[in-house]
């Protein structure tokens, strides 16, 4: 390691810790300026290549997953931490496919797991720009389906998306005064009519 201030490729090691995410960070001193600065030493993974949808090949990126589930969190009691931990788990989660390759699709359907355990919203809006559907009908079908029962602990409360509200509209009390002017009107104007006819004459009949 050289010195960042006079170059010197000698120094000694001050204190260590241990980082959250298992980097190494170190506290060192120049042996020749005596200057003082920090390190951070990370371990080397071999993440596999992400096939996406059109055949294109990318690194995989923890920074993207972690932006796309911030995106889908957004105004939502998920916690930073909790988004931090769910990266680390699908990092682990490939790393330990020992794989090259990856779909996309099958970190998507992790990633829609790792959501539904968190909260119920984020996990509809993430699966609502991930997957494509035909219609309501097809997007009801497809989340209330079982593909992720081998990915998602299905112990936790779930929210059903099928259930709808129903509604029964009630008049308030003007409405209903209103409502009810308008029958006494129509009734009144219907029974004119019946008098009207009962003492109306033939003209023929005299």
């Amino acid at each position: 390691m050289k010195c960042p201030f006079c170059g010197h490729s000698e120094d000694k090691v001050l204190d260590t810790r241990v980082q959250k995410d298992g980097g190494i960070r170190r506290r060192r001193e120049c042996l020749s300026c005596k200057s003082r600065y920090s390190t951070l030493e990370t371990v080397m993974l071999n993440y596999p290549f992400v096939i996406k949808k059109d055949g294109r090949r990318e690194p995989f990126s923890k920074e993207k997953i972690l932006r796309g589930l911030q995106a889908s969190c957004q105004k939502r009691p998920v916690s930073l931490s909790q988004l931090e931990a769910a990266v680390e788990k699908i990092s682990s989660w490939v790393i330990t496919r020992g794989e090259g390759e990856i779909a996309s699709r099958v970190i998507g359907r992790r990633l829609m797991a790792e959501l539904k355990q968190l909260d119920d919203v984020a996990y509809i809006r993430f699966a609502s720009v991930y997957r494509t559907f035909k219609d309501v009908q097809d997007f009801v079908e497809k989340l209330e389906g079982d593909e992720l029962i081998d990915m998602v602990d299905s112990s936790g409360p779930q929210m059903s998306l099928t259930a709808v509200p129903t509604y029964q509209p009630q008049l308030i009390p003007q409405q209903q005064m209103l409502s009810t002017n308008i029958e006494t009107t129509q009734k009144r104007k219907t029974d004119e009519t019946k008098i009207t006819r009962a003492g109306t004459t033939d003209p023929l009949s005299n």
